[in-house]
């Protein structure tokens, strides 16, 4: 089962870190919980708000502490879970200060989570939005990019105050600058991939590997829709679920 495990997600992990990847189907989003199997204490990134008692009973079945929801951005996509699990579990919420969104904690590049004897780095990575955060666990060689990297693709720019240079070089700069070997893991995937590496979307991006201008020209040019569920998500996670959800009339 461990050596499946590993297949899957391309994980070379201690025997006493414990790493799930969650799935939410209707807005094919990847939440992670993290933890460190001797002390207990454990992250979960990207929380989905209809998925919190997935998460709980992930967490009570491994019997851990959670001490921080967290997320990469503020989601247009889907309600962020961190406000449940913090009245749930009394855990600490976090948010990218720049995105001016209310949480526990208001964080940015530098600013480091504990959990056992595990480190988790942050670097701003905007481009995508202007407070989009990545998560760096350094010892493992794990890197949890939000939609500022995707596999083989990346996020949109054409709102939430994205740029599309901004993040070219965010990219380039914080995430693909890391060793070739080190595993990506974003915060969506529509295709059923669940794990990527820096060597790879060097090689392999179809956006990245170009040159700066040409990808804002894609960028500029991609035509998408508008996200169906941003009027409903955009104010609750602007409060990191702190509050009530918006409900329409």
């Amino acid at each position: 089962m461990y050596k499946q495990f590993i297949e899957a997600t391309g994980a070379e992990m201690s025997s006493d870190f414990i790493f799930r990847q969650l799935f939410d189907r209707e807005s094919c989003t990847y939440t992670y919980l993290l933890a460190d199997g001797g002390t207990k204490e454990a992250i979960v990134i990207d929380p989905v708000i209809e998925m919190v008692d997935r998460d709980i009973e992930q967490l009570e079945g491994l019997g851990l502490k959670l001490l921080y929801a967290i997320n990469t951005h503020v989601h247009a996509d889907h309600v962020t879970g961190s406000g449940m699990l913090k009245k749930k579990t009394g855990c600490k919420t976090a948010i990218a200060k720049v995105s001016t969104a209310e949480g526990d904690l208001k964080i940015g590049a530098g600013d480091e989570f504990t959990f056992g004897k595990y480190t988790l780095e942050v670097r701003a990575t905007p481009g995508h939005t202007n407070g989009c955060l990545t998560y760096v666990l350094r010892d493992l060689g794990m890197v949890f990019t939000g939609d500022a990297l995707l596999i083989r693709g990346c996020g949109r720019t054409d709102f939430q105050e994205g740029s599309a240079a901004t993040l070219y070089k965010s990219v380039w700069d914080n995430i693909l600058s890391l060793p070739d070997d080190t595993k990506l893991y974003p915060a969506h995937d529509y295709k059923g991939r669940t794990v990527t590496t820096v060597g790879e979307e060097k090689r392999f991006n179809p956006r990245l590997t170009k040159e700066v201008d040409e990808f804002v020209k894609i960028m500029d040019n991609l035509g998408l829709p508008y996200p169906k569920k941003i009027d409903v998500s955009l104010p609750a996670n602007m409060v990191c679920g702190l509050y009530e959800v918006p409900t329409k009339e």
